[in-house]
């Protein structure tokens, strides 16, 4: 049974405290509960499943997301601050722009887990936040690229870390496991996310026990490629193709330079598709037994009712989209769009929220789901209130996406060439009914999404000096905000 109290006991011990105030805070009525049973309540627990790469295509493979959506509220203008892993989980972490965090690629200068740390940002995450009102944390999977395990490194506000490095093959890989370095090797028993779940499963037994509130992130390399499936399930979905929405093996009207140039798709690159897309659905089996084992895990521990159970993706995916191979980057709906699923107390089932979020509310989110401030630089805002089907004000319209390019080096594992994706610089304002891209070399785009779905027709030349003039300077305003405040207020464009 779902328990509102613990709920109520957070908003109230957030109001006694004079926490900073924000649209997305804790209905007002939760001030009413009474103070015994404020102290007497348990704060709610948090079970985060950040996976990568995974597009909405892929949900229709996993049972056991699409239960989490029946028991819980559906995101379906969600969005990433960039398609990009790095940035994007650096976004997730701190509840910041990458113009904020600095880290707009996977690597130096502008990227990377040394720019993230560098800058400060490890002390200013959720975790930090959560660990200091009482929680006891535990991260396990991929961190941000160019994390080495070897250098047996835990961030600031893990009370337990099993981090891996470059695992993308889920087999023959390191994890630093609270300062010691363990390897596992090439059976079946050392699928790294078969691993990282036992590990959650554990965790959660362990911190339930201890009858104190407790954060679990579990971030998997799946569906990343090489798309390696564990392989109890190499034989599942036999011809299976990928899906083609109508922007497949299609170019848009008016491309910009960087995709202009990109021909109809060949019978082997169609072939490629078709494979990775079957071992993309097959990688994400394990992920979706991982979700359903950590959530009876809950019930077998007596505390799902008193724990939001968090599913996304840092970043989508394309396969053959717009005349793209496979990749990302771009700031088309493919790529940007991803899931956001949430269940727990008071949260409403099988609900979908139109509302424009982004992934920079989730660390704002789980602070107040915990109790704890959330700093007034802090650019997202918290979704308790959407979450819980209470009043807010009218809620933001639009979203940023940025992306620095084109390129990266050779040992980035999400490097592209032009047949893939390699977008140069670029800004974007997306809202429920358009995209807008302003790119460093001077070119633009625009989609009418409310009648072009598939962004196929780059409108932008025939809009009206007015509105290129209004869009500009609403992408404009996002771009050069800094807090709350500031990009709350940007982010109610037309």
């Amino acid at each position: 049974m779902r328990r509102s109290l613990a709920v109520l006991a957070t908003a109230a011990l957030a109001a006694a405290a004079g926490l900073v105030a924000s649209a997305g805070a804790m209905p007002a009525s939760a001030g009413a509960a009474p103070a015994s049973a404020v102290a007497a309540a348990t704060p709610p627990n948090i079970v985060f499943v950040l996976v990568d790469d995974l597009a909405w295509n892929l949900v229709q493979h996993m049972p056991n997301v699409q239960r989490l959506q029946a028991d819980g509220t559906t995101f379906t203008n969600y969005t990433v601050t960039d398609s990009l892993c790095c940035p994007s989980r650096s976004s997730i972490f701190t509840g910041k722009f990458p113009h904020d965090t600095g880290v707009f690629t996977n690597e130096g200068p502008d990227g990377g887990f040394a720019v993230f740390r560098n800058r400060g940002n490890e002390s200013r995450t959720f975790a930090t936040a959560l660990q200091a009102q009482g929680y006891t944390t535990a991260f396990m999977g991929k961190y941000l690229n160019g994390y080495l395990p070897k250098d047996l490194y835990t961030p600031p506000g893990w009370s337990e870390w099993y981090g891996a490095g470059n695992a993308y093959g889920e087999y023959n890989y390191n994890l630093n496991e609270n300062g010691t370095l363990v390897h596992y090797g090439n059976t079946d028993a050392d699928y790294l996310t078969d691993v990282v779940g036992a590990k959650g499963t554990s965790f959660i037994q362990r911190a339930a026990a201890a009858h104190k509130p407790f954060l679990l992130e579990i971030s998997t390399f799946a569906p990343h490629g090489p798309f390696t499936p564990a392989r109890q399930d190499l034989d599942k979905f036999p011809g299976l193709t990928a899906p083609h929405t109508p922007a497949w093996n299609t170019l848009p009207t008016n491309a910009p330079a960087w995709l202009a140039g990109n021909g109809p798709l060949t019978a082997a690159e169609i072939e490629k598709i078709n494979t990775d897309y079957r071992k993309r659905a097959q990688a994400v089996q394990a992920v979706d037994r991982m979700i359903a084992g950590l959530r009876r895990q809950l019930t077998d521990s007596g505390v799902a009712g008193n724990t939001y159970v968090v599913f996304s993706s840092d970043n989508g995916f394309h396969m053959g989209d717009h005349r793209l191979v496979v990749g990302k980057q771009t700031a088309f709906d493919h790529d940007v769009v991803v899931p956001l699923v949430i269940a727990g107390p008071d949260v409403p089932s099988g609900v979908n929220r139109p509302q424009v979020v982004q992934n920079i509310d989730l660390a704002p989110t789980f602070q107040r789901i915990g109790g704890a401030p959330v700093a007034g630089d802090v650019d997202g805002r918290s979704l308790v209130t959407l979450l819980t089907g209470g009043q807010t004000a009218p809620w933001r319209t639009g979203s940023l996406i940025e992306h620095h390019g084109p390129g990266a080096s050779a040992d980035d594992p999400d490097v592209q060439d032009a047949r893939n994706g390699m977008p140069t610089t670029y800004e974007a304002l997306r809202t429920a009914t358009y995209t807008y891209v302003e790119y460093d070399s001077g070119e633009f785009e625009y989609y009418d999404r409310a009648t072009d779905q598939y962004q196929l027709h780059n409108t932008y030349v025939s809009l009206s000096a007015a509105r290129k003039a209004t869009l500009h300077a609403d992408l404009d305003a996002l771009k050069n905000c800094h807090t709350n405040a500031s990009c709350w207020t940007a982010g109610h464009v037309s």
